[in-house]
């Protein structure tokens, strides 16, 4: 853990930007609303440190999230307001974790004490984006801010990569707190790296040695792991030729001669 960083009293829309600048995002792309207006008042102070892209539509803002990421190896971050701007987001979601790509998106919403009234562009943001995020969770209570953005850009960032989505109260925006913040390294009930099985690993081997043409596709997670080294030393020894899937196509040198 690194050290805890305390600044003055703070509202929980500035929270999210300080929070924001502890993670190192220098570009966050959006699209306002009123339940997200708290945090775009806030990031208007921070204009000097953080570039925000408008963008005509929510569905283009967290693909701009998406390229960004691919494009940096960095976390994307986007903001959206709540109801129609946060479900906009699920095509997004959906293909970031299908990719692996990190991504950090910021809903607002309705006050903690509406939720459940039906109360205007109020949704279940949370249960909708479920199926398509590696976390979400809802920020009820200024308190809870710093360590939910934590949480989500370690999760989004660590193991295989994936969005994260956090639906943030009105309430939790306006309300007051001492800031702190802690970036997380550990969740006691995430594993972003499960430990190696040796027997399955043996029986892999087992049957690439009896397989009569075989062939290796390398995929995406070959990059994502930083193992096009360890890739090309297995063709090598093994004899093996090899293709790759499109986002897996630099995983290995295109004139290699076991290229097919």
């Amino acid at each position: 853990m690194s050290e805890k960083k305390t600044i003055r009293k703070v509202k929980g829309s500035e929270a999210v930007i300080l929070s924001l600048l502890e993670e190192g995002v220098d570009t966050i792309f959006g699209y306002p609303g009123g339940q997200i207006i708290p945090v775009y008042d806030a990031l208007y102070d921070y204009k000097d440190k953080v570039k925000h892209i408008l963008n005509r539509h929510e569905q283009g803002a967290i693909h701009a999230a998406e390229g960004y990421a691919r494009a940096t190896g960095k976390v994307g971050v986007c903001f959206t307001t709540s109801g129609p701007g946060a479900t906009n987001l699920i095509t997004g979601l959906a293909n970031a974790i299908m990719d692996s790509i990190p991504i950090v998106c910021i809903t607002g919403q309705v006050p903690a004490s509406l939720l459940g009234t039906n109360a205007f562009q109020e949704t279940d943001v949370i249960g909708i984006s479920m199926p398509v995020t590696k976390w979400n969770y809802q920020i009820t209570t200024t308190e809870e801010i710093p360590e939910a953005i934590a949480k989500a850009f370690y999760i989004a960032a660590s193991g295989r990569p994936g969005p994260v989505l956090l639906d943030l109260t009105n309430n939790a925006q306006r309300g007051e707190m001492e800031f702190h913040y802690k970036k997380c390294r550990f969740i006691r009930s995430y594993i972003p790296y499960p430990p190696l099985d040796e027997k399955k690993i043996l029986e892999a081997a087992l049957l690439i040695n009896e397989a009569k043409k075989p062939f290796v596709l390398a995929g995406h997670g070959i990059l994502l792991g930083n193992a096009s080294g360890e890739l090309k030393a297995f063709i090598e020894k093994s004899g093996i030729p090899f293709g790759w899937t499109i986002l897996g196509s630099t995983a290995m040198p295109a004139d290699h001669p076991l290229n097919m």
